[in-house]
């Protein structure tokens, strides 16, 4: 069965690892484990921002509605 062009980029991306790891002790590779990104704004800080914008359109909706 031939490769799709898909499964050939993914094979190719499969060697292109391997060929990298040849000869590399276990701690070395380790190193290369990549570190997920943060984000730039604490999740405390989302809240407060959550808070004070989706807290400030409620309170407009509620003073429309009973303050006309």
């Amino acid at each position: 069965m031939a490769q799709t062009p898909q499964q050939r980029r993914a094979n190719l991306k499969f060697a292109k690892d391997q060929e990298a790891r040849r000869g590399k002790s276990e701690d070395q590779l380790k190193k290369r484990v990549k570190v997920a990104t943060k984000s730039p704004i604490s999740p405390i800080w989302l809240i407060l921002l959550a808070f004070v914008v989706f807290g400030g359109l409620i309170f407009e909706v509620i003073s429309r509605i009973f303050l006309r």
